[in-house]
C-alpha cells in the first residue's frame, strides 16, 4: 500500500508540473495587453515599452515561466501585474472564502445523495426511484447559472426569503453569512446531490447482481438489511472517488456560481483578473484549482486503496 500511494503522489507532482506549463501556456494566448490595459488608450509608444520592461514582460516566454515555476516551488505567487500587490495576499483570503461555500455545500450534499442513492439502489423501480432519477436528470441537465438565476427569481424576488447576492466580509457573524450563502450553496447542492446519487446508486445496483448477494436473499435476509450490510460497504471504493470528483467540482467549478451571486471567492477572483489581463494572478488561480483537483483525487485513490483489500494485499506476481 505504501508503494501505491507513493506512486501516486509522484503522478501528482508530476502532473501539476504539467499543469503549470499548460497554464503559463494558455494565459500567454490571452488576447489584450496588460500595460496597455494599465496606462489606458492614450499611452504612447515609450510609456508602453518602459511598462513592459518594468513588469518582466520583455523577457522571453521561457525565462519568465522558468521564474514564475521556481517562484511557486518556493511559496511564491508573484505580484499582481495591475495592483504591485503580492499575489498571494490577494488570493488566499478568496480561496478560504471559496473553501467556506464548498464545505457549507458538501455538509449537505454528500449525507443526502449517498443515502437517497442507497435507497433508490433498495427500492429499486419503486415510485420514489421513478422520481427520484428524473428529479436528478433534470437538475443535471440544467445549468448552473440557470439554477441560480431561477433560485433568484423565486426564492429572492418574488417571496423575499434570502438575499439574491451573497454579500460577504470580514468578521460577518454566522447567522448572517449562512444567510447570504443560502442561494449559492442551493445551486451548488442541486447539481451534486444528482450527480452522487444517480452514480452511488447504479454503483450499489452493481454490486446487489452479485452471486453473494443472491445467497443472502435466500438465507432470508430482508432486503434493506442486505443493502446497508453488503451492498453498500462493497460499493464505498467507487462511491468516495465520485464524492472525491464532485468534490473538486464544488471547490474549482464554482466560477459561474460565484459571479451570479457576486461571491468574493476564488473563481470570481479569477474572471476578475482575466478582465485585466493580470497573468501572475490568473495563473496563481489556476494553479491552486489544479493542485486541490490533484489533492482530492489523491486522497480519493488512497482510501479506495484503503477500503479495497486486494489493493491493500496484491498477490505476488506468479514466476
Amino acid at each position: 500500500m505504501g508503494k501505491l500511494i507513493v506512486h501516486r503522489l509522484g503522478l501528482g507532482v508530476v502532473t501539476l508540473a504539467l499543469v503549470s506549463v499548460l497554464v503559463f501556456a494558455g494565459t500567454e494566448l490571452l488576447p489584450g495587453d496588460v500595460a496597455a490595459a494599465i496606462l489606458g488608450q492614450n499611452a504612447t509608444p515609450e510609456s508602453l515599452a518602459a511598462l513592459r520592461e518594468q513588469l518582466g514582460l520583455d523577457a522571453g516566454p521561457v525565462a519568465r515561466y522558468l521564474g514564475w515555476a521556481a517562484g511557486i516551488v518556493h511559496g511564491d505567487l508573484g505580484l499582481s501585474l495591475a495592483s504591485r500587490q503580492p499575489v498571494g495576499d490577494l488570493l488566499w483570503p478568496r480561496f478560504w472564502n471559496t473553501m467556506a461555500l464548498a464545505g457549507y455545500a458538501a455538509v449537505i450534499a454528500v449525507p443526502l445523495a449517498v443515502g437517497l442513492g442507497i435507497v433508490s439502489a433498495a427500492v429499486r423501480g419503486s415510485l420514489f426511484d421513478r422520481v427520484a432519477n428524473v428529479v436528478a436528470l433534470a437538475t443535471v441537465s440544467l445549468p448552473e447559472y440557470f439554477l441560480g438565476l431561477l433560485l433568484i427569481l423565486f426564492v429572492s424576488v418574488q417571496y423575499g426569503l434570502l438575499p439574491s447576492l451573497a454579500d460577504t466580509w470580514s468578521g460577518m457573524g454566522l447567522a448572517a453569512w449562512l444567510e447570504a450563502t443560502t442561494l449559492p450553496m442551493l445551486v451548488l447542492v442541486l447539481v451534486t446531490v444528482a450527480q452522487i446519487m444517480r452514480m452511488t446508486r447504479t454503483t450499489v445496483l452493481a454490486v446487489m447482481d452479485q452471486p453473494y448477494i443472491e445467497t443472502a436473499y435466500l438465507k432470508g435476509m430482508k432486503n434493506g438489511r442486505v443493502v446497508l450490510r453488503h451492498a453498500a460497504p462493497n460499493a464505498l471504493a467507487p462511491i468516495v472517488n465520485v464524492v472525491a470528483f464532485n468534490l473538486t467540482y464544488l471547490i474549482a467549478g464554482v466560477v459561474l456560481v460565484e459571479s451570479i451571486f457576486n461571491y468574493n471567492g476564488l473563481g470570481r477572483f479569477m474572471v476578475d483578473a482575466v478582465s485585466k489581463r493580470d497573468l501572475p494572478m490568473v495563473q496563481a488561480a489556476a494553479m491552486v484549482f489544479a493542485a486541490v483537483y490533484v489533492v482530492l483525487n489523491l486522497v480519493a485513490d488512497v482510501a479506495a486503496i484503503a477500503l479495497n483489500p486486494r489493493l491493500r494485499h496484491p498477490r505476488a506476481k506468479e514466476v
